[in-house]
């Protein structure tokens, strides 16, 4: 059948053209000194895969693949899911000639061959940095806690809208409110082995989680008119721990709390089997943590039937009746338990369904997306998917840049940078839905966002915990602490999700101006949606950043609440995303928080929200966006007028309750905006738990190593001429020492002189006024090396001697010497004065703009004063 090769068979075995490399490469540097035969051949593996041997999710996403101990056996199953038509025949024919894949022409993993007849190899493309998914083979599986049990199913959603508005809950006061017996009274149809709670910490993480066979932890059926419910919820952000049966049709449910703590129960997410119709189920969970909730003001669970999806294309809806939100009537010696209480009536006999405290979307969901974005001809040519780090699971975590190509090297350094996140709390996943409305709209052929596509380059982080969001936790990553307190960690192996997204954003403001930061979150206590933000006390950018969230209300004034919004800073907040971005630079630094039940505004008032109105609410931060920042600044003046007035009013309100009358004629924008402003007890944010106390003393170990490191490093000299010129000062500066020393043995007085007023002020009082105030702006970069200009040596050497001359003849009883006026060595951080029709250049100063050259002075880099 191929005679070339079997000719080719009966000389001697060719070795692998790049394996032969390698091992007189490795041997001529003494790295290996084995003989050629110990040398392993790679080329009898043919792998195709760049992971090791792993749990892997097929195209169709139905159930996943048992692990394969043999390579090649795994081999041959993935294969097919890769390559193309083309190929496929071509295996064909090799594999019924098993002369041909021992042929060593076609063992290299370097080399491709067009046609398996006509010998034309040329080279593979180079891999990837990172091991992202292939866009043509399958997902890879998410990674768990080898201490979580993990079912094989693989469980997934349809997304749909209901046709008519869901409104709340409206309580009739005569809810009952089931005592907790607990197992004692009851019996335990489901509960999960082991746990890990406070005390333990995350050690390792495999694919499918813990090893072994997965038991059946549901109770068994004991014939089919046994009607117990079959709980599961080892599922992708699944959380139940236990269920009793407390009676017929009455359950009492138990939440896993965060992995490695033992609190943050809020989201629940399980499924249940073996429904009757026309019955009406309790269902009691007794474990919730927070006093306060909006279960209370009329928000219903979800609930999602498979049959109905499957037979009637419905999703996910609101449902429950004698909804009732109360304390638990336990005696906890920790800390006190509320329950949450809602009878329902399932649909179908025989039945499949999933209860929810939100919309879920999990990790899978998020790679199926990003994986249509990746074969998406057009979107893969503006939006370039990266890996942005690996969690502590060793789960990817993606940053999306999005912007259209420039048409030279300047048009591309204009942009600014717009960045989003979401999910760093992982049970929050309306943030998900408005960062997949805004990815829905951004990567679009609308003009609009072609049009913010030309002007911006965003940056997005879409999953920040995804962990969290893979195990179920509500809050806190495996670190087992709250990500979002943790913004100014200096441990990155433990926290890589932020300390990596934090030096991504740190670099990007080098590079350019950040105009806005947002980090998308959900709230269990309050309706609407509304952001938190950072209050900002120079005068030049004053109310500025409340422009942005006031727009936003007018775009979207039936979702979007500007009187929920706060802008207050706290210190318990400092370690927030948007606390320290805003003082790493970002003016617009803001935290969104969409509610888990709905609107109290507009034509949406007492409804739930559903997932097409918080992606709308995705597509209109985009609208806001372009408002935000077109060259016309009318809407921005008029949203700053009406910012005043309503300050105005504020404060009238403020001093009223108060019993003080104010005159706000005069100054009275210097009145603290802190002071008005009430502080954000509504907020869900949790206070810092501190570092887990496993890695406290690797906190301790790297702090003191920072000290030792700052003490010992010094600033170098980058160049030949700083050098020079740091030369030449110093002997300058002996030469006056010299003189004066010969001016004072020659008779003259010697009057200890003043120190200059140029370094007892050598700071701009504003300046310093506003250093913990505001966000230092990307201009004290330029400034601090425009700072470094330094005189010509010959003619500061004449400079210094007049000077001297001048200060010696000068000198007499009484007199002060000052240095004369000069300009400040600092560059000013307030812009323009002057509003220009330009608005991305009047509005914020750019950094790479071009500068008048400052004025330099003799004393600048010369005297110093012992």
């Amino acid at each position: 059948m191929f005679p070339a090769l079997d000719t080719e068979l009966k000389q001697e075995v060719l070795p692998d053209p790049y394996e032969d490399f390698m091992y007189h490469h490795l041997q001529y540097y003494g790295y290996f000194k084995a003989q050629r035969g110990n040398l392993p051949n790679s080329a009898t593996h043919q792998r195709l895969w760049k992971s090791n041997s792993r749990f892997l999710l097929n195209g169709s996403f139905g159930e996943r693949d048992d692990l394969i101990p043999d390579p090649l056996q795994k081999e041959k199953l993935l294969w097919p899911t890769c390559l193309s038509s083309t190929v496929h025949r071509q295996l064909e024919a090799v594999n019924r000639d098993s002369l041909m894949w021992n042929s060593p022409l076609l063992r290299s993993r370097q080399l491709l061959y067009d046609d398996l007849g006509d010998i034309n190899p040329r080279l593979r493309e180079p891999r990837d940095l990172f091991a992202l998914f292939s866009s043509s083979g399958p997902l890879l599986a998410p990674r768990w806690p080898i201490e979580c049990e993990v079912i094989k199913e693989n469980v997934r959603h349809i997304e749909w809208v209901p046709p008519q508005p869901e409104y709340f809950y409206q309580s009739t006061g005569n809810e009952k409110v089931p005592e907790i017996v607990g197992e004692e009274k009851g019996t335990v149809v489901y509960q999960l082995d082991s746990v890990p709670t406070e005390g333990s910490y995350f050690t390792c993480s495999r694919v499918g989680g813990k090893r072994g066979i997965i038991k059946d932890l549901a109770v068994t059926l004991q014939g089919p008119d046994d009607n117990t419910l079959l709980f599961e919820s080892r599922f992708e952000s699944g959380n139940l721990q236990k269920a009793v049966r407390i009676d017929t049709y009455e359950y009492e449910l138990t939440l896993r709390t965060d992995l490695y703590t033992n609190k943050h129960t809020q989201w629940f997410y399980f499924r249940v089997q073996n429904t009757r119709k026309d019955v009406t189920y309790r269902f009691t969970i007794v474990n919730l943590l927070k006093p306060k909730s909006l279960y209370t003001t009329g928000m219903k669970p979800l609930m999602y039937s498979q049959l109905d999806a499957d037979t009637h294309n419905i999703g996910w809806r609101r449902v429950g009746n004698e909804i009732k939100y109360y304390k638990n009537n336990t005696d906890d010696k920790q800390q006190p338990f509320y329950c949450l209480t809602w009878t329902i009536q399932f649909p179908h006999d025989q039945d499949t369904c999933f209860f929810a405290h939100f919309y879920p979307y999990t990790y899978t969901d998020l790679q199926c997306y990003l994986l249509s974005v990746a074969n998406n001809p057009v979107q893969s040519q503006f939006c370039k998917l990266r890996a942005l780090c690996r969690s502590l699971a060793g789960n990817t975590v993606y940053l999306l840049t999005i912007t259209n190509p420039s048409q030279s090297p300047q048009e591309a350094a204009a942009k600014k940078a717009v960045v989003f996140s979401a999910r760093v709390h992982p049970g929050e996943s309306n943030g998900s839905w408005i960062m997949k409305g805004f990815l829905d709209f951004i990567l679009s052929n609308s003009p609009d966002a072609q049009l913010l596509r030309d002007i911006f380059v965003f940056k997005v982080v879409p999953m920040l915990n995804p962990d969290g969001v893979i195990v179920g936790n509500y809050r806190c990553s495996l670190a087992g602490r709250d990500l979002n307190r943790h913004y100014k960690t200096i441990l990155k192996e433990s926290f890589p999700c932020i300390w990596y997204t934090k030096n991504m954003i740190k670099r990007l403001l080098e590079e350019r101006e950040v105009l806005l930061y947002c980090d998308f979150h959900g709230h269990s206590r309050k309706n609407n949606i509304f952001v938190y933000g950072c209050n900002n006390n120079h005068r030049k950018y004053w109310l500025h950043e409340r422009v942005f969230p006031l727009m936003l209300s007018k775009n979207a004034p039936d979702k979007f609440s500007f009187h929920s919004c706060n802008f207050k800073v706290q210190k318990c907040r400092e370690g927030t995303g948007r606390v320290v971005m805003w003082r790493m630079g970002i003016l617009n630094s803001y935290t969104m928080e969409s509610t888990f039940g709905g609107s109290t505004l507009g034509s949406k008032r007492d409804t739930h929200f559903t997932i097409e109105d918080l992606k709308c609410l995705g597509y209109h931060v985009c609208d806001t966006l372009l408002d935000f920042c077109d060259p016309d600044q009318t809407k921005f003046t008029q949203c700053l007028a009406e910012l005043k007035e309503l300050l105005q009013q504020e404060i009238h309100k403020k001093f009223n309750e108060l019993g003080q009358d104010v005159d706000l004629e005069g100054s009275w924008s210097d009145i603290s905006l802190s002071d008005i402003e009430s502080s954000t007890s509504g907020s869900d944010s949790s206070l810092s738990d501190g570092l887990p106390i496993h890695l406290l003393n690797i906190a301790d170990e790297l702090k003191q190593k920072k000290k030792m490191y700052k003490k010992k490093k010094k600033k170098q000299l980058q160049t030949r001429k700083q050098r020079n010129e740091q030369y030449q000062r110093n002997n300058l500066m002996r030469e006056l020492k010299l003189t004066e020393d010969a001016s004072e043995r020659a008779g003259f007085a010697s009057t200890p002189q003043k120190q200059p007023t140029f370094f007892k002020n050598s700071e701009n009082p504003s300046y310093t006024t506003m250093k913990n105030d505001k966000p230092r702006l990307n201009e004290t970069r330029v400034s601090a090396r425009e700072k470094d200009t330094s005189l010509d040596p010959s003619e500061m050497t004449t400079l210094i001697l007049t000077k001297n001359k001048e200060r010696l003849q000068s000198r007499k009883p009484g007199f002060t010497e000052s240095c004369s006026p000069k300009t400040s060595t600092k560059t000013s951080q307030e812009p323009a004065p002057g509003m220009k029709p330009d608005w991305s250049r009047s509005r914020y100063p750019v950094a790479k703009r071009s500068r008048a050259a400052m004025p330099t002075y003799p004393s600048l880099h010369v005297y110093t004063y012992p």
